[in-house]
């Protein structure tokens, strides 16, 4: 459809005046101006842009992909412009990740088999979405979306190179790679823009729902540009590509928004609305074009053809603007500031047609279309002006700088900005992949939770228990009891609490058993010792040879620094660890005095029955008045409510224990990781983030420590009521020594028993350290190879470069011996002595003439003059006065 209006109108796109097809049908718009206008009439194609799309290539730019050809920037088909597509080639990204799973993590990689085979689906098929059509879209968003969403679980280099080949520039036929997920995301994220920009390209806009769709695409495609820029590529940990820097980033997308605002203006020329707000809508479509030339300039990927291109459109659209200006003046009466507008209208078409060798035929006919009109206009309203309104013209400077109507603005698709949040199993972008994968700083992060509660639970509440349960069998220790109520109460044979002692240790093998943990320690602790030695004699063996080296070469050639000063931290480990086995063997020492002590009683426990019998001798029953059966009652009392404190405390340590054993954290770090995965999607997990969800966890031992409080109150007044009541039980029976001996007997078996159990314990402390250590021994080791192995292939490289200056020295010290030896054999020789190598310069050949022919002039010649000639025909003398009126030089000047 094509609409002829009297007076001008531009051609959608941008681009100017253009003859109508004969017979084409038409509507006339009249009153654009309220002047009549001279009755030529100029119209425009408003479907050119849809036409052009159909039409062979103007020969600027190719209309397909063409590598080798250098098609460096975007592509156009007459005067709308497109961003091109990223190409890449295929790669084998789920291995990588396999790989990567099964070095890094506890799960198995045949449990993402399915995740494996579509990430690799995905790639493919957003690799090969490379025609503008809008089904293409989702494609690339859900790559792009699965591609943030496993950033926060794998390392930005995951282990596979992506090749991507540049889209502008001049090296668009060499591919760029990089083991970056990132880099993959920028790519796949571009060619999201160039998506849209292409199927704004293809949008039929001699619709008004066409132009509609083309405006809303090019504003995606601007947005996508954007997060690019912001987002995508600040997260990049390298150096974007040329087509990918700032301004080049920033160029595409002031060149979207300027082909968005056209498609505006271009809907407003059509519906017929005002001259001033199509003034404004054409200024501010100037204005998108001369920032996106003015960002080109800047870039190294924008060629200087497109540049021209876009300020040629800059121009065109303030020449638009001013004229459409000057129409709306017209109507407002207002004459002499109409012939200054078009005066500035004409002055950007020139600007504009400066310009004509890089652009189309098609804006190179709108701008000549347009200046004719202008230039016809001026005319008349310069020769109105001057002969009825006589209204002064206002210089440039002092015109009104024309209103801006913007109409566009950069959007980001939700896709784009928020993908984490569009992906689930009802999500429109599909199912999260990889989402039973536990992240390898989430491992990290319970297990550093693990080792904190467990620090929290030992050293905090179990430790602090096991001290008051220590104190409290070192005051009935000191107190003789229970043996002095035992041998009281039972004169004859063994008591009951003793024969349960005695039975636990048997069912234990306790001595046994004692000496088996003696032997299972004191093997980690060699293991633990074998694996330091190795990594310290590795270092001692390194710093041997870089010794060796450094008194071989010097040190003016060796001058790399030595290992301690190289490694300061893994020195400082070995004093580090030092003092671990220092400290453990002064434990272990201590321990194995505490077993040799009481190994003997022990012994008897862990015996049948008739030996403990034998051990502990029959006294006769005593006397037992009436205050000592009173006070040995109260002591029993008092000695049972210790006894049922210290079984009460030994339940809660078991219970504290199966609670610390069940503190399982992991579901909760695994919510904190999905949030911190929907938030801040590009970031990488560390365990650092999860001290906040630590500190809130660990306060349900907080009850815990106040009970640790609790049972110290309580067993203090426990220990007073027994100190009190043992007290008078004593004073009752002084004098009675009667069992004095089985008191000291079966006070004896008791404290054995509570060796053992000491014993155990401080074994069960010990296994536990060593196994600990362990770990730090073999990490040490492992770092001291990696150094070693590192300081070696530095040496290596040292020698070499040493070994190189070397042999360059030596080839010089022959070059030198021989030169001296040809020397001395020169001046052996009298042909070529030293005179032939003398300092005076050899003097140069005399060149000699070929023989000249007489009347020929030679360089030994003077040089002479022939007689000068005279009006007459004849010749004067050589010194003689001119015969025919002439001045002669040789007489001077004089005046009359």
């Amino acid at each position: 459809m094509h609409v002829q209006m009297h007076g001008w109108m531009l051609a959608s796109g941008g681009v100017g005046l253009q003859a109508a097809p004969a017979g084409a049908p038409h509507h006339d718009f009249q009153g654009l101006c309220r002047r009549q206008r001279p009755a030529l009439s100029f119209t425009t194609a408003v479907n050119s842009p849809t036409t052009a799309l159909h039409s062979a290539p103007d020969g600027l730019v190719s209309p397909q992909y063409t590598p080798s050809r250098h098609m460096d920037l975007i592509k156009m088909r007459r005067n709308i412009l497109f961003v091109p597509f990223r190409r890449s080639h295929s790669v084998n990204l789920s291995d990588a990740i396999k790989q990567y799973i099964s070095s890094k993590y506890d799960q198995h990689p045949d449990m993402f088999t399915k995740d494996l085979d579509a990430i690799e689906k995905m790639r493919s098929v957003a690799m090969h979405a490379q025609e503008p059509h809008p089904s293409n879209i989702p494609k690339l968003q859900t790559y792009a979306a699965q591609l943030v969403w496993i950033s926060g679980k794998f390392p930005i280099d995951i282990g596979v190179e992506f090749p991507w080949y540049p889209a502008l520039g001049y090296n668009t036929s060499r591919p760029i790679s990089r083991n970056n997920i990132r880099f993959e995301l920028a790519n796949i994220v571009f060619n999201i823009a160039a998506m849209y920009s292409q199927l704004a390209m293809s949008s039929n806009r001699s619709t008004p729902d066409g132009l509609k769709t083309a405006a809303n695409n090019f504003c995606l495609a601007a947005g996508t540009l954007v997060h690019l820029r912001d987002t995508v590529l600040p997260e990049l940990r390298t150096t974007p590509p040329e087509d990918m820097d700032t301004m080049t980033l920033e160029c595409l997308e002031k060149l979207m928004l300027a082909q968005g605002q056209e498609c505006f203006w271009q809907k407003a020329v059509k519906d017929g609305l005002k001259d001033a707000t199509i003034s404004k809508l054409a200024a501010r479509v100037s204005d998108l074009y001369n920032e996106a030339s003015e960002a080109g300039i800047q870039s190294d990927a924008i060629s200087s053809e497109w540049i021209h291109h876009m300020a040629a459109k800059h121009h065109h659209f303030a020449a638009a603007a001013q004229f459409r200006a000057a129409c709306d003046c017209l109507e407002k009466r207002k004459y002499g500031e109409e012939v200054a507008r078009l005066q500035d209208s004409l002055t950007c078409v020139n600007e504009a047609l400066k310009e004509q060798r890089y652009i189309n035929k098609v804006v190179l006919a709108d701008l000549q279309g347009l200046k004719t009109r202008v230039t016809e206009d001026l005319k008349r309203s310069e020769k109105d002006n001057d002969m009825i309104y006589l209204l002064p013209v206002p210089p440039k400077a002092e015109l009104r700088i024309l209103d801006r109507a913007n109409m566009v603005v950069a959007r980001i698709p939700k896709e784009v900005a928020d993908s984490n949040s569009l992906l689930g199993d009802h999500g429109e972008l599909g199912p999260a992949l990889f989402s039973k994968l536990v992240p390898y700083s989430v491992h990290l992060a319970a297990s550093i939770y693990a080792d904190r509660r467990d620090r929290l639970v030992n050293s905090n509440i179990v430790e602090d228990l096991e001290k008051l349960t220590a104190e409290l069998h070192d005051i009935l220790r000191s107190l003789n009891l229970p043996g002095s109520l035992q041998a009281l109460e039972k004169p004859l044979g063994i008591p009951p609490g003793l024969m349960a002692h005695a039975e636990e240790i048997r069912q234990q093998d306790g001595l046994n058993r004692l000496h088996r943990s003696m032997k299972d320690t004191k093997k980690l602790k060699e293991n633990d010792l074998a694996i330091f030695q190795e990594g310290c004699q590795l270092l001692t063996s390194e710093a041997a040879e870089d010794d060796a080296a450094r008194l071989k070469y010097g040190t003016d050639r060796w001058t790399r620094p030595t290992a301690r000063q190289a490694a300061p931290k893994l020195y400082a480990q070995i004093d580090e660890i030092n003092g671990y086995f220092k400290a453990a063997e002064s434990s272990d020492s201590i321990v194995g005095t505490k077993l040799t002590e009481n190994e003997r009683l022990i012994a008897l426990l862990n015996g049948p029955d008739y030996d403990i019998e034998n051990y502990v001798p029959s006294g006769r029953r005593p006397a037992i008045t009436g205050d000592v059966e009173r006070e040995a009652g109260k002591l029993r009392g008092s000695f049972n409510e210790v006894s049922r404190l210290e079984s009460r405390r030994r339940r809660k340590v078991e219970a504290l224990r199966a609670k610390a054993k069940q503190d399982d954290i992991n579901p909760e770090l695994l919510r904190e990781a999905a949030r911190l995965e929907r938030e801040y999607p590009m970031q990488n997990i560390e365990a650092v983030q999860f001290e906040t969800l630590f500190d809130r966890r660990l306060q349900m031992y907080d009850v815990d420590l106040e009970m640790v409080k609790e049972e110290a109150k309580e067993q203090h007044d426990a220990i007073q009521r027994l100190q009190a009541a043992n007290a008078a039980f004593v004073n009752a029976r002084r004098g009675d020594q009667s069992t004095k001996q089985r008191e000291h007997a079966l006070q004896s078996l008791e404290n054995a028993y509570y060796k053992y159990k000491e014993i155990i314990a401080n074994l069960d402390t010990g296994r536990k350290f060593y196994n600990d250590l362990s770990k730090i021994v073999s990490r040490f080791r492992d770092d001291c190879r990696s150094f070693v192995y590192q300081r070696k292939q530095e040496a290596s490289q040292v020698e070499g470069d040493i070994a190189n200056s070397m042999s360059a020295l030596t080839l010089q010290q022959a070059n030198s011996s021989s030169l001296q030896q040809q020397r001395q054999a020169d001046a052996q020789n009298p042909q070529y002595g030293a005179d032939a190598h003398s300092d005076e310069p050899l003097a140069a050949p005399t060149p000699t003439r070929a023989s000249v022919g007489p009347g020929m002039w030679t360089p030994e010649m003077p040089i002479r003059f022939a007689a000068v000639p005279t009006a007459a025909g004849g010749t004067r003398p050589a010194n003689g006065p001119s015969q025919d009126g002439r001045w002669d030089p040789t007489k001077g000047l004089k005046f009359g």
